[in-house]
């Protein structure tokens, strides 16, 4: 299906995301993380244009390592190389969007170059780069968009419908995994899990506790934004486990998102609150009489954010930023999951049982008390756990071994030790704040940059 082609009818929306459908022999996983620039003298976050800023540190991936460079106007934008890309967060973040691989070695292999990659280039400013959920000191105010169409309009748009909008652009960071269904039956079973054990990653991964240089009151305080981000497109999407669900179901809910914004000539127009709908009558006031394209589709996918997604793949969004390590642990424990029907039968009957209330209870109450927070008989730390060793399980089945003999399972040894000790790595931060740090964040950037 051509990306120029005109969409006439909601079937030709379905197709396309039907289209992600794979026979198990070629199920990949794409991992992407973003990560906050600043300058080690000020702690300062980066700007675009500054000297050591993120214009020269894109520059100086294209010029030293190959990349091919993108641009809107005059500005490099993002970075394309061998089925990756570097793209711009609205507030400076830098994100690497990996190529689908075919294991978590081949995963980590590509983010250790890219990492080694950076930080050569940022060697030759006072620049570095930090893995974070939320950033530990800047203000909303320190941080200057970067200058993408798209987020002039999102940032207008934002405020209108939610008070923490802004914050998500500027100063919050993810990891993120992205994985394959061999049919509509597979996804649903995987959308399923995966949305019911959002909360236990982000109790793994909470890592964002601070705000303007304070104990904010969360441990991850990036997944509490998104709860007053904007609510026609965040969210646990309740009707994944009705059984109504099906790639139309998902098609129906993206119609009911509000546009940003359509793109046309090089240029980002405003369609901020129209309807998709609208556009395929013909009806969008910003362009009379246009049907939209696969394209204006397939960007249209990229504009909701629940804590799962669907695309041609599925995205994991739970996961907040940090160092190397969680970065390859967060594909490994979803492939452990979700590439075994055995493990994923098992996943499934961990959470079957669980009622729209416990999903909710769970997003609500886990970005503020992590791997403690009580639910049902136990606290989420016991579901933790279970959920590791089922994807450890899958994980040594799959028996794809290093070059050192090691399989995919070492990969989650970092969260083991989490759901082991107990203790988020927001709470280890916060454990050092209030003692050896004296409350000083200076430390965290010295001690955590990549």
């Amino acid at each position: 299906m051509s990306q120029s082609e005109f969409i006439e009818n909601k079937s030709q929306l379905i197709e396309y995301i039907a289209s992600g459908c794979k026979p198990k022999s070629e199920w990949k996983v794409g991992t992407e993380h973003e990560k906050f620039g600043f300058d080690t003298e000020t702690l300062k976050p980066l700007g675009y244009h500054q000297p050591g800023g993120i214009k020269d540190i894109l520059t100086g991936l294209m010029n030293t390592y190959g990349w091919r460079p993108e641009y809107e106007g005059e500005n490099i934008i993002a970075l394309y190389r061998d089925g990756c890309s570097v793209t711009l967060e609205p507030g400076g973040q830098l994100e690497l969007s990996g190529a689908p691989l075919s294991d978590i070695h081949q995963t980590c292999r590509e983010t250790n170059i890219h990492l080694k990659e950076v930080k050569a280039v940022c060697e030759n400013f006072n620049s570095a780069f930090i893995g974070m959920g939320f950033h530990p000191l800047a203000k909303k105010k320190d941080i200057e968009f970067m200058p993408k169409g798209r987020y002039k309009i999102m940032s207008a748009y934002m405020p209108k419908v939610g008070t923490l909008g802004l914050d998500m652009m500027k100063r919050t960071c993810t990891i993120q995994a992205n994985l394959d269904y061999s049919s509509e039956a597979d996804m649903i079973k995987k959308f399923r899990v995966s949305l019911a054990l959002q909360p236990i990653a982000t109790a793994l991964f909470a890592n964002s506790p601070f705000k303007n240089g304070k104990f904010n009151g969360y441990l991850s305080y990036r997944s509490h934004i998104w709860t007053d981000t904007d609510n026609d497109r965040c969210g646990t999407i309740p009707f994944v486990f009705d059984d109504s669900m099906s790639f139309e179901r998902y098609v129906d809910y993206m119609l009911d998102v509000p546009m940003y914004f359509a793109y046309r000539d090089g240029k980002y127009l405003d369609a901020s609150g129209l309807s998709f709908k609208d556009f395929m009558q013909g009806k969008l006031s910003i362009l009379p009489g246009e049907l939209p394209t696969m394209k204006d589709w397939e960007d249209h996918l990229t504009t909701a954010f629940p804590e799962v997604r669907l695309k041609k793949f599925l995205e994991m969004r739970g996961a907040d930023g940090g160092p190397w390590r969680r970065i390859c642990a967060l594909p490994a424990l979803w492939v452990g999951i979700f590439y075994d029907q055995e493990c994923l039968d098992a996943a499934w009957d961990l959470v079957k049982k669980w009622s729209h209330e416990e999903h909710q209870y769970l997003r609500d109450h886990v970005p503020r008390y992590g791997l403690c927070t009580q639910f049902q008989n136990g606290i989420v730390r016991d579901v933790a756990l279970q959920m590791l060793n089922i994807s450890r399980l899958g994980l040594e089945k799959r028996n794809i071994r290093s070059q050192c003999g090691k399989d995919e399972s070492v990969f989650l040894d970092p969260l083991q030790v989490i759901a082991d000790t107990d203790v988020t790595p927001a709470e280890r931060k916060l454990g050092k704040y209030y003692s050896v740090w004296e409350k000083d964040l200076k430390h965290l950037f010295d001690i955590y940059k990549y």
